[in-house]
């Protein structure tokens, strides 16, 4: 083989990529930059993902629900009545204005705000503590964790405030109306306290700065900020230090602080490539806590085994992708800061969860979403999921896909086509004029409407009433019916204050200018062809057009 033909079949392109430069970049399928991509890979991998859960949930906590005197089958149902609400908050979430979103997060998080106050409240049969933290309210029928929510609305709120700021946006403008709220809502989830839901809004503000450009330099202070915050926390509380030590060394004491996770490393363990198979875990039978909610990812390691711990992380993957993908081909602003946001809180969320589980971080207590049990989780990430779907089908491209296409009454009724790609800011409301909001100056009293000539007029109270001599009555400020209406003054053939002399405020009208002599021009006027020895007829000039002198101009003063 030659050298020529060596340097030919390397500079051909393969057939699943596109050279640049000195390298290859891989292109992929063509589906993968299709208009819908987005939204289909998000729907399609939350889906499987809720399908893993539902079935491990069922696996797990059958043997716990058996111990306490109930069907087996009792948490694998009412999990299924919480996706299915969640399925239908996700419906509602593919039908929201993006302007109404970004016009009710304002109201959102003080009602957030008011939730997390009265939970640490200790109310008889309304706050309710489990496991030494006061977090929930007891609804009858299931338990209501506001913290949840507080997560979903302050990524709403906190992208609302970076998209309108947008235009001045400086490092303080984006510090500033963010990290302040975000540090009160830390304190009261501390106070209840909830470390798992501190860090999850953590991982929402980190989504939130990156996505709104904060500098390097930034980044480090806040990293370093956190850092000593974190060791203060750890080393003032003594169950936080049984945390740190155990997650060095798990093992080290398995019948107390390293309990939990070395239990957990043991399931791993005995999974293997293949698993031990499904619902046939030893591990879900009282030997490790909370095998339905944080730990679950050890439940799906022993019965599937490393292959469904690589499903359910590629899965994660595909979602996280997605989001990144809807932020990248989004042309709102809002809709990008709100996807990095919610991508980063559920993939940040996801791998802390099985990080811990594989002994890689200390153990937090945040669940692993569409996976772990829990209701109020369950149903906000499914709203969540139908939010970036939304934001998937406003891209430029999905939307015009999506109007080329015939599509049925009940698919325009579940589905509408987003109107536009970016939605408009919603205006700020309107607030009314105060009477009285000046001590020294006195409007009068409020006129109403009058009619006039069959025009309605409203007399405005004078600014400058009361600074007069004491006394004297206003200055009219509306329109005197004896001299006409604007309208009827603007149609009068003349307005002249002196005879004979236009005014000259006045607009010029056509049937008041003097109409030029007609002149027959040089095309009109016919031309013989000279004859042969004849000298050329003299052409004729049009004549000019008379003006009126500079004076006598309608318009124009003498």
């Amino acid at each position: 083989m030659t050298a020529s033909t060596r340097e030919r079949r390397a500079a051909r392109p393969s057939p699943g990529g596109a050279r640049t430069g000195g390298g290859v970049r891989w292109r992929g399928p063509a589906w993968l930059d299709g208009p819908m991509t987005s939204s289909h890979l998000v729907l399609g991998s939350a889906g499987l993902l809720l399908v893993v859960g539902l079935v491990m949930v069922f696996s797990a906590s059958s043997i716990e629900a058996a111990k306490a005197g109930q069907p087996a089958w009792l948490p694998g149902v009412r999990q299924i009545g919480f996706a299915l609400v969640g399925l239908l908050g996700m419906l509602v979430a593919l039908r929201l204005p993006i302007g109404r979103l970004r016009r009710w997060s304002g109201p959102g998080m003080l009602v957030v705000f008011g939730l997390l106050a009265l939970v640490l409240v200790p109310i008889p049969g309304v706050s309710l503590e489990l496991n030494g933290a006061r977090a929930w309210f007891n609804l009858g029928f299931t338990n209501f964790q506001p913290s949840e929510l507080a997560k979903l609305v302050f990524a709403l709120w906190g992208a609302h405030v970076i998209a309108v700021r947008e235009k001045y946006l400086t490092t303080r403008s984006l510090l500033v109306p963010v990290l302040p709220v975000f540090l009160l809502m830390s304190l009261l989830l501390l106070a209840e306290p909830d470390m798992g839901a501190v860090v999850s809004l953590l991982l929402v503000v980190a989504g939130l700065m990156w996505a709104g450009g904060l500098s390097r330099r930034w980044v480090g202070v806040a990293v370093l900020a956190v850092g000593v915050v974190v060791a203060l926390m750890v080393v003032l509380a003594p169950y936080r230090m049984a945390r740190v030590t155990g997650f060095i060394d798990p093992c080290a004491d398995v019948s107390d602080s390293g309990y939990q996770a070395c239990h957990g490393l043991y399931a791993l363990a005995t999974g293997g490539f293949w698993g031990v198979g499904l619902g046939n875990s030893a591990m879900k039978w009282n030997l490790l806590p909370h095998a339905e909610s944080d730990y679950i990812f050890a439940i799906i390691g022993e019965e599937l085994g490393f292959l469904g711990c690589l499903v359910v992380v590629c899965l994660y993957a595909i979602l996280g992708w997605a989001g990144f993908r809807i932020a990248r081909r989004s042309t709102d602003r809002f809709i990008q800061l709100a996807s990095i946001a919610i991508t980063v809180w559920l993939i940040g969320q996801a791998t802390m969860n099985m990080g811990y589980v594989v002994g890689l971080l200390p153990v937090t207590g945040v669940t692993l979403p569409l996976i772990s049990a829990g209701g109020t989780s369950l149903v906000l990430t499914l709203f969540v999921i139908g939010l970036l779907a939304r934001f998937a089908r406003a891209e430029p491209a999905a939307i015009a896909f999506q109007r080329s296409q015939p599509r049925g009454r009940l698919a325009r009724l579940l589905l509408p086509v987003p109107p536009t790609a970016v939605d408009p800011v919603p205006p700020p409301r309107r607030r009314r004029g105060r009477r009285g909001a000046d001590p020294g100056r006195d409007l009068g009293p409020v006129r109403r409407p009058e009619r006039h000539d069959g025009r309605t007029v409203t007399r405005v109270p004078d600014p400058g009433a009361g600074r007069g001599r004491a006394g004297a009555p206003p200055p009219r400020r509306w329109p005197d019916p004896r001299r006409g209406t604007p309208d009827e003054r603007r149609r009068a053939p003349e307005r002249q204050t002196v005879p004979g002399r236009p005014n000259a405020g006045d607009r010029p009208s056509v049937r008041n200018r003097p109409v030029p002599p007609a002149v027959p021009v040089l095309r009109d006027v016919p031309r013989e062809r000279p004859r042969s020895g004849e000298p050329p007829a003299a052409r004729v000039r049009p004549a000019t057009r008379p003006h009126p002198p500079r004076t006598e101009r309608p318009g124009r003063l003498q």
